[in-house]
């Protein structure tokens, strides 16, 4: 089996450590039992991510009772009212923190109040305050948001552009001459998988393997999955082997299946403005990302198979209902188009 990026994996996991120790050094001392409590039941990025939203939270009630946040102690959270966490929730939904302007929609939230659950709970189950306040505060309602892709006439157009450099400016032309066989296999990689963007960032050559179009991906939690593709992707990626053969500067020991101008892994933040560089050109009115590819393949796999265990699977959700939620609303394709299958007076069936 392919060697896989634990290198890079390993590097991410210690720069996202860092930036937790960063932040909780910014929150009241007491919520560093809280992070240590939770260790062993969460990843760093999920700490991470908690620890930012509560950051918010703690700055939100830092200025309404006129406390810096270091100052604040645990006695304070028994102090803090629901009709507090309430304003916190309709605060958020357009603030300013640390110089910068924010806006939260019903899921952000709905994620912030949930990271302030999860600290009220430990502490009141420690003991350590008397009531959990912030489990009386209701959930936001959530609407289901429509599905953000790319129809099958921008595909095309996307990778054409990737192709032909259509659409660039100067400047950007410049660029895309050195870039554009590793952009097209890139997109194309993207849109014919559904991968994230992170398991993109962290493929290696060796995770490659061209004679059954197959790849080897880190899922989510560090499960070791194989992916298949068309022999579609696989032309594109085998442009992409050959081109980056030839890059002189390259060193022999760089693992990464995909590098940058400056011959080293390509990062997300790379990635990020790749997609939307030309995406801007064939779908300005979208607000396309690389989850936004994801969710395009999705689609189409969903359209194709009418299966939706299938489309869980190959997006690596681990919760059925993630899948549903997102493609439900396709359910109603899938039906029209199954009924027309149905013929009765002109069925070969006996």
């Amino acid at each position: 089996m392919a060697k896989l990026s634990d290198d890079y994996f390993t590097e991410r996991k210690i720069l996202t450590i860092n930036k937790l120790n960063k932040t909780i050094s910014q929150l009241p001392a007491f919520m560093r039992e809280y992070f240590l409590g939770i260790e062993t039941r969460t990843s760093p990025l999920t700490r991470l991510n908690y620890a930012m939203d509560i950051a918010i939270f703690f700055d939100f009630i830092s200025n309404k009772y006129d406390v810096a946040v270091k100052d604040i102690d645990i006695k304070m959270l028994d102090k803090i009212t629901a009709f507090d966490i309430e304003q916190f929730l309709s605060y958020i939904t357009s603030f300013e923190y640390k110089g910068v302007h924010h806006t939260c929609d019903e899921r952000a939230k709905a994620r912030k109040l949930a990271a302030v659950r999860s600290m009220y709970k430990y502490f009141f189950n420690k003991n350590l305050i008397i009531a959990n306040t912030a489990a009386k505060v209701a959930t936001p309602k959530l609407h289901d948001k429509e599905i953000i892709r790319l129809e099958n006439n921008e595909i095309k157009s996307l990778l054409y552009s990737a192709e032909t450099g259509s659409g660039l400016t100067k400047h950007q032309l410049a660029y895309q001459k050195n870039t554009q066989v590793r952009d097209v296999a890139l997109l194309t990689l993207f849109l014919g998988t559904g991968i994230r963007i992170s398991e993109l960032v962290g493929l290696n050559v060796t995770d490659i393997f061209l004679t059954n179009n197959s790849f080897i991906v880190t899922r989510k939690g560090g499960n070791r999955t194989i992916l298949y593709y068309t022999d579609e992707v696989k032309a594109e990626l085998v442009r992409w082997l050959e081109a980056r053969k030839k890059i002189e500067t390259l060193p022999k020991d760089e693992p990464a299946l995909f590098v940058s101008l400056q011959n080293k892994r390509i990062s997300v933040r790379a990635v990020q403005e790749l997609v939307k560089k030309y995406a801007k050109i064939v779908s300005p009115l979208k607000h396309i990302t690389p989850h936004k590819l994801r969710s395009t393949f999705g689609t189409k796999l969903y359209r194709e198979t009418g299966d939706i265990y299938v489309v869980a699977d190959y997006l690596g959700h681990k919760d059925i209902n993630t899948t549903k939620r997102h493609y439900a609303a396709m359910s109603e394709d899938i039906r029209r188009k199954a009924i027309k299958t149905i013929n009765l007076k002109n069925s070969d069936e006996n």
